[in-house]
C-alpha cells in the first residue's frame, strides 16, 4: 500500500493501454456531447479535424480509466481528488488510437488541519500511438497518512 510518505516529489509513472473504437466515440458523443464532429463521418470532414473525432470529455473519462485501473495494480491510501487546476486538449483522439498515460508528481504536503491527510499534485499527460501528447491535466488528489503522529 502506497501512502503519502512513499510518494516522491518528481516520480514518474507510464501505463495503460487503451484502444479506442469508433462506436464507443459515437456513443458518448450521443449521450454526452453531441457535436456533429463527434457523430457524423461527413459532417466531421468538413472540420479542422478532418474526421470524426472523440469528445475532450470522452479522453478525461477514458484517461480516468487508465488511472483508476493503475491505482488498482498498484495500491495506494488515495481519498480522491478536490479537482484539476488546469486541462487542456492538445491534439484529437481519433478511433483506432491507442492512448496511455504518463504521470509525474509536482508537490505533496500534509494537511494542517487533518494530520491524516496528505495533498499532492500531479501532471498526467494521455499519449496516442505515435507518441503525441493529446491531453494534458494538472491535479490535485489526497491520500492516507500513513503515520499522522510523525512530522510532516
Amino acid at each position: 500500500m502506497i501512502y503519502f510518505e512513499d510518494l516522491q516529489v518528481g516520480q514518474t509513472q507510464s501505463f495503460g493501454r487503451y484502444e479506442v473504437t469508433r462506436d464507443e466515440v459515437t456513443d458518448f458523443a450521443s449521450q454526452y456531447d453531441p457535436q456533429p464532429f463527434h457523430l457524423d463521418d461527413e459532417a466531421a470532414a468538413q472540420t479542422h479535424f478532418g474526421r470524426l473525432s472523440a469528445s475532450g470529455w470522452h479522453t478525461c473519462a477514458i484517461t480516468m480509466r487508465m488511472l483508476v485501473d493503475n491505482m488498482s495494480d498498484v495500491r495506494q491510501a488515495g481519498l480522491g481528488s478536490p479537482g484539476i487546476d488546469n486541462l487542456r486538449w492538445i491534439k484529437p483522439v481519433y478511433p483506432c488510437d491507442v492512448l496511455r498515460v504518463e504521470t509525474e508528481l509536482l508537490e505533496k504536503r500534509r494537511s494542517k488541519s487533518k494530520p491524516d491527510l496528505g495533498l499532492f499534485k500531479s501532471r498526467s499527460r494521455t499519449i496516442n500511438q505515435d507518441g503525441e501528447i493529446v491531453m494534458e491535466m494538472i491535479s490535485n488528489g489526497l491520500i492516507r497518512v500513513r503515520d499522522p503522529e510523525a512530522a510532516g
